[in-house]
């Protein structure tokens, strides 16, 4: 019987720093911790920016021929407790993740 093959690491596995958003002031991201999305080897993950934090549960794909990412999440603005919900999408552009929350 065939061994089988190891699941190839997704490109986006780690931690990637949020340097730039539109719907917030560059100053606002780091607020609290440096901002950052990060993805597991299992499909989950977290992150945070500013006072909203949560966690994520992603699926990989393609976008205009570019490895991609698609997730929703799940989690809260820390400043006043209010719970949050979202998806979002990142494709892995040169060095770096372009995308949206």
């Amino acid at each position: 019987m065939a061994k089988a093959q190891p699941k190839p690491k997704s490109p986006f596995t780690g931690s990637w720093r949020i340097v730039s958003m539109s719907a917030w002031e560059d100053d606002y991201l780091d607020e609290e911790v440096q901002a950052f999305i990060e993805f597991d080897e299992k499909g989950g993950g977290s992150f945070q920016f500013g006072y909203v934090q949560g966690q994520i549960d992603y699926r990989t794909t393609n976008r205009d021929g570019k490895p991609a990412v698609e997730f929703s999440w799940e989690g809260g603005d820390g400043a006043d407790g209010t719970p949050l919900t979202g998806r979002g999408w990142a494709i892995l552009d040169g060095d770096g993740l372009t995308g949206m929350f």
